[in-house]
Parts: structure tokens; sequence; C-alpha cells
């Protein structure tokens, strides 16, 4: 599985972020590792530096799965770990019904 991390121009991407991301995400979506092909996540400051707020860090994880259309979640949080997390959640159970789904046919 595949794991591509981009952000926006109010994160650094440094090399301790996405080993965490990969991380959180990776053992989230652990199970689903062979049907899928590649994950996006795109992490963004909705308020960017200049302002704050609360719930302002996005995460948007797109997964890839052979032979399917992509599918996107996202998630909004006070911190891009908790961000992260709440989306990393949110693919598994959309997995868990898209796959289920496909198994049942």
């Amino acid at each position: 599985m595949q794991i591509q991390i981009n952000t926006d121009s109010n994160i650094e991407g440094d090399n301790a972020l996405a080993q965490t991301v990969e991380t959180m995400v990776g053992e989230t979506l652990d199970r689903f590792s062979r049907q899928i092909t590649r994950v996006e996540v795109h992490l963004s400051d909705q308020n960017s530096g200049s302002k704050s707020g609360t719930e302002d860090k996005r995460c948007l994880l797109e997964v890839r799965l052979g032979d399917h259309q992509p599918i996107a979640v996202s998630h909004q949080a006070s911190t891009l770990e908790q961000a992260v997390d709440g989306a990393a959640k949110k693919m598994k159970r959309s997995l868990e019904s898209t796959l289920g789904r496909l198994g049942n046919r």
C-alpha cells in the first residue's frame, strides 16, 4: 500500500509528520492493504497561520482500489493528528461497507 502525503502552504510537511501520518493511516487501514493500491493524504489548515480556531485542521483521504472508483473522506479537528485519526477511522468504516457490499455480489 503506497501512501502519498500532500500539504498546503500553511503546513510544513517534514519527515516527522510524514512518518506519523503513514503510521496512523497504515495501521488503521492495514486490513485492506491487499485491495488498496494507493492512499492520498491531503492535509490543510483551513484558517491558515494568521488566524486560529477550533477544528481548523483538515485531512482528506482518498483511497484507490484496484478496478473500483476512488473513495474519499475528510475530517476536521483542532490538531493534524486528530484530523488524520478521524479521517482514517471514517475511511475504515467506508471500506468495510463498500468492500462488504462488493463481496455480497
